[in-house]
């Protein structure tokens, strides 16, 4: 039985039935600003450092696109103190671990994660190098240029990838290049970054105010906060970074058609309005979406999958972001198929809004909900620490997960379906498709009185 595995049973363990709550931990404020979480969990020798700057793609320049990914993933390419081979020669004779979060989910977020794990027995290594890392990186020019340009090569490579590839469409024509969330990395943003940018960056950004360390494992917290304290204490404090003002979404019914000539799939996107992180209505709307297209037996996938065969596989998405995300329907279906796809998809959004869920299907959502919760959130280190990140990034307190169970039982039917007709609307919706334009241009526009078409070829994901 593996460390991670013993440690997962343990916490398992820790959740009693019907109940779950967050481990206790301490926070702490340092004089520069940075706030400290520990949270200890004994038994297996491991110990998990999560470093959180705050600002993600939401600091990023308009034209930049990308920075803050391109910043992260640079720290461990060298420093004042080791060079990007000497880092990684000594994290793999630790048998440690450090990666930073990629992917489209951080470029609709407020925060550049970067995470490290260790054997306990090596935590005081640990704890240097990820602050070498983090606080001392030196952006060596030959390491940028060589990153820069394998970024550059994979978003143009990205377009060969629909699955891929559609979800920064859909992001940029979703919000709008106005949005701090419309603006995904692509060649064109990421061929503009300069190391000057990067260091400018990371002086402006990794700095006291803007920084939370968590760290969570098998630790003495009595023992590891004075050299944690001692570590990141001397950090300039800097200035707080200030939040992106909430911006509305662009709103109305428009399609964006993307031409890939080759495709033999359709693609698509159905998105409309939806909440934060903070939103009174989470809980209730993420009951009715487990309902509607977040697991398996789900209408969507029921109806496209199971029932029809048009697809292999159909969700929704409730995007919490801390500005107000969307709530997407995705999926995909031959190129013959794909009105017929739009369509049942639409149908059974319709039927949702109009009819509602049932006493039983409330019943059904809320014990899954209950059931996945706690392995999918609170069964290993790196989980519990992401969750106080969140309470953190958000200003949540622990009532959060403490009261998460009693606030389920607490959602009514009358709640439920008096959410699902206020979210899911089945009209001023936001259509992106990916596909063969001359085979789906025709049925595509009905669902529309605006379309927009674009190749794939064309260089960028930005839309003017």
């Amino acid at each position: 039985m593996t460390a991670r595995l013993s440690l997962a049973l343990i916490l398992a363990c820790a959740c009693l039935p019907g109940q779950v709550k967050l481990p206790p931990y301490t926070r702490q404020v340092l004089p520069n600003g940075v706030v400290v979480d520990l949270m200890s969990r004994r038994g297996v020798p491991l110990v998990g450092i999560r470093i959180l700057v705050k600002g993600g793609a939401e600091s990023e320049p308009a034209d930049r696109a990308g920075l803050a990914g391109v910043t992260a993933q640079l720290l461990r390419k060298g420093t004042s103190k080791r060079t990007a081979d000497q880092f990684s020669e000594e994290l793999d004779s630790l048998g440690g671990t450090f990666q930073t979060e990629q992917g489209f989910g951080s470029q609709i977020s407020s925060v550049t994660p970067v995470s490290g794990e260790f054997l306990k027995k090596d935590f005081d290594r640990g704890l240097d190098l990820m602050a070498d890392a983090v606080l001392r990186p030196s952006f060596p020019e030959a390491e940028v240029s060589k990153l820069l340009s394998q970024r550059v090569d994979g978003a143009k490579s990205l377009k060969d990838n629909p699955q891929g590839a559609i979800s920064a469409y859909f992001q940029a024509f979703f919000f709008g290049s106005g949005h701090p969330y419309g603006r995904p990395p692509d060649e064109i943003t990421l061929a503009r970054i300069s190391r000057q940018d990067i260091v400018d960056y990371h002086q402006r950004m990794y700095c006291g105010r803007n920084m939370i360390v968590i760290v969570t494992g098998d630790f003495d917290p009595a023992v590891a906060a004075p050299k944690i304290a001692e570590t990141f204490g001397g950090v300039a404090p800097g200035k707080t970074y200030e939040w992106a003002a909430a911006s509305s979404l662009r709103g109305g019914s428009d399609l964006l058609l993307i031409d890939k000539p080759d495709a033999t799939q359709t693609y698509f996107y159905i998105g409309q309005p939806g909440i934060d992180r903070k939103n009174p209505d989470r809980v209730t709307l993420l009951l009715v979406n487990t309902l509607f297209g977040g697991r398996f037996t789900s209408m969507l996938n029921e109806e496209l999958r199971v029932n029809s065969g048009l697809t292999y596989g159909a969700n929704c998405q409730v995007q919490e972001p801390r500005l107000a995300g969307g709530i997407v329907i995705t999926t995909f279906t031959k190129t013959e198929t794909t009105a017929k796809a739009i369509d049942m998809a639409l149908e059974i959004l319709r039927r949702l809004g109009e009819k509602g869920i049932t006493a039983e299907q409330l019943a059904s959502a809320k014990a899954y909900f209950k059931g996945t919760y706690p392995p999918a959130r609170l069964q290993t280190a790196d989980q519990l620490a992401a969750i106080l990140g969140e309470l953190e990034i958000y200003g949540l307190g622990r009532d959060e997960v403490d009261d998460l169970f009693s606030r389920i039982d607490a959602v009514s039917l009358e709640q439920a379906n008096a959410a699902a007709r206020k979210y899911y609307k089945s009209e001023n919706l936001t259509f992106v498709l990916l596909g063969n334009a001359a085979k789906i241009r025709e049925p595509a526009a009905k669902y529309a009185p605006k379309v927009v078409e674009v190749s794939i070829t064309k260089p960028g994901i930005a839309l003017q």
